[in-house]
């Protein structure tokens, strides 16, 4: 038996209301709570980054986990907002938290996929029998150009995992994948802001892929939407998953308990996974679980896990998701945000 043994977040304190966007670029924030489902979202504090959070969340997948961080084989930290361009995110995480030094690292990037790259690639060593633990990790401080439509949900948030063959509170099933080169979403050397194809985003790009990794997957397990109890996909806004979702079969119920994005934001790298993190939050034994990922450029990931009885004793040892989300929130102005994101630079 392969899967998760423990799984944890991180999610910064820090929010700012869509209507506080609207208001400086003089936009329809209606539009983006009824259009696209967004309401606010998380904004990283100055000193929070995608090391800080990817620590956090990894702290709170071990206490659940009952794994010692000297166990684990392998860290792998998959972002499109690393802290350096020349320098892995993986080391500073397995060192932090007392995996080194023989430990395999590697920082990871597939757009909003990178999360489950980890996943992917660790349930595969771990099966494998290389490592017999592996901690994968989906992490952003995502960026969004001031004005663009990517500002009203670029989000910050991690979900960390850690994959092996004991401890399972979820155990993998099977997975699949679907991959195309499609440049809906790119950010250039040098960059500080990521550009993307407007509508191309949505149709081929997003639908294409999910769909496409969705019904490889059914096929492959010889499975329908109704087999499963939940279902969490990618979701860069509100609107997209929901919409997926019933294109193929899925209803309110399995979808609802991982959609963040109306009140988190698009945390990128840290989308699904933290999809996946408040859903096993809920979660019974025995429950099947159909995870789908999606990154631009670009591809999906999918997973069917099983829940075990271990779920419901190691669930509170760590803060869910849904409290993380719902407690300590501190609301920003634009001003307070700009200046956290560096869209404002001190004068020299």
């Amino acid at each position: 038996m392969v899967g998760i043994s423990g799984y944890g977040t991180q999610i910064p304190r820090y929010r700012i209301k869509v209507e506080e966007i609207a208001k400086v670029w003089g936009t329809d924030a209606p539009a983006y709570r009824r259009g696209m489902n967004l309401n606010e979202k998380s904004v990283p504090a100055p000193d929070e980054d995608v090391g800080t959070l990817s620590v956090n969340a990894a702290y709170n997948a071990l206490a659940r986990s009952g794994i010692a961080p000297k166990d684990i084989g392998a860290v792998y930290v998959g972002s499109e907002s690393h802290p350096y361009a020349v320098k892995p995110t993986g080391t500073m995480v397995a060192e932090a938290i007392g995996a080194c030094p023989h430990v395999h690292t590697a920082s990871l990037e597939f757009a909003c996929k990178a999360g489950t790259e980890g996943m992917f690639i660790g349930t595969q060593m771990v099966q494998a029998g290389r490592v017999a633990n592996v901690l994968a990790i989906g992490a952003d401080t995502s960026q969004g150009a001031p004005g663009d439509a990517l500002e009203y949900s670029a989000a910050a948030g991690a979900a960390a995992f850690v994959i092996s063959t004991k401890n399972i509170v979820a155990e993998l099933l099977d997975t699949d994948c679907y991959m195309t080169d499609t440049p809906d979403f790119w950010r250039r050397p040098y960059s500080h802001y990521p550009a993307h194809g407007g509508r191309f985003t949505g149709e081929p790009a997003y639908f294409k892929h999910v769909e496409g990794a969705t019904n490889a997957m059914l096929a492959r397990a010889k499975m329908k939407p109704s087999d499963f109890d939940y279902v969490i996909f990618h979701q860069p806004n509100g609107k997209f998953p929901v919409v997926v979702a019933k294109k193929l079969g899925f209803k309110e119920p399995q979808y609802r308990h991982g959609l963040l994005t109306p009140v988190l934001g698009n945390t990128y790298s840290g989308s699904s996974p933290l999809g996946l993190a408040a859903t096993l939050d809920e979660a019974k034994p025995g429950q099947l679980i159909l995870l789908v990922s999606y990154g631009s450029g670009a591809g999906s990931d999918a997973f069917i896990f099983k829940t075990t009885k271990r779920l419901l004793e190691v669930r509170d040892l760590a803060p869910r998701v849904r409290k993380q989300l719902d407690e300590h929130k501190y609301y920003l102005e634009y001003g307070q945000y700009a200046k956290n994101r560096g869209k404002i630079l001190r004068a020299e």
